[in-house]
């Protein structure tokens, strides 16, 4: 793996780039306090900006780092900020790391995850040297699901009752998905 950090990405309709402590009212209003957006995911709505802006500023100083791979989502018409990814738990022995990501519930439908994973993934592939990215997600998560489907990211198995949706306190099974170096189709 030849490390590179949160480059600036782009596809037809959507810029990846770094965090910025600027981000934090839209990045607020748009998705990090809609219980709708957070529901499956490993942390709560905010509630409050001042978690958010607490948040970003982390994710600013954690930018430079070479081996930090971390964008803010944004679509190029507008300049809207619409969502987050990253590659996480990067363990450079074995060339892996595990990919997670939301969006605005006002964007869902569009293909734009999709979009965003599918750069993400050739990124990864292509530039730093990945031989194999992971996904989970909860098995009611649909959307989730396709998206991974659709990047290539094959079944791998499902930890039954795995994690307790921290709103409602219900237990759900992760599904867990992976691609590997030789399998991408980018």
């Amino acid at each position: 793996m030849e490390h590179r950090g949160t480059k600036v990405l782009e596809t037809e309709r959507l810029i990846l780039r770094p965090w910025r402590e600027t981000d934090a009212e839209e990045a607020f209003e748009n998705w990090m306090n809609d219980p709708e957006v957070t529901k499956y995911l490993t942390w709560r709505p905010h509630g409050d900006i001042a978690v958010t802006r607490m948040l970003l500023s982390a994710w600013t100083e954690e930018a430079g780092e070479i081996n930090n791979y971390h964008w803010a989502i944004v679509l190029k018409e507008g300049r809207v900020l619409i969502g987050d990814i990253s590659v996480m738990h990067v363990d450079e022995y074995q060339e892996t790391g595990n990919v997670g990501y939301c969006m605005g519930r006002c964007w869902w439908g569009r293909g734009l995850m999709t979009e965003a994973f599918r750069e993400v993934l050739r990124y990864c592939f292509k530039e730093v040297g990945f031989y194999r990215v992971s996904g989970s997600h909860a098995a009611d998560n649909i959307g989730s699901a396709r998206v991974m489907e659709k990047c290539g990211l094959k079944t791998e198995g499902t930890r039954r009752r795995a994690f307790r949706l921290l709103l409602s306190g219900e237990r759900v099974d992760i599904v867990d998905r992976g691609i590997l170096r030789e399998e991408y189709r980018g």
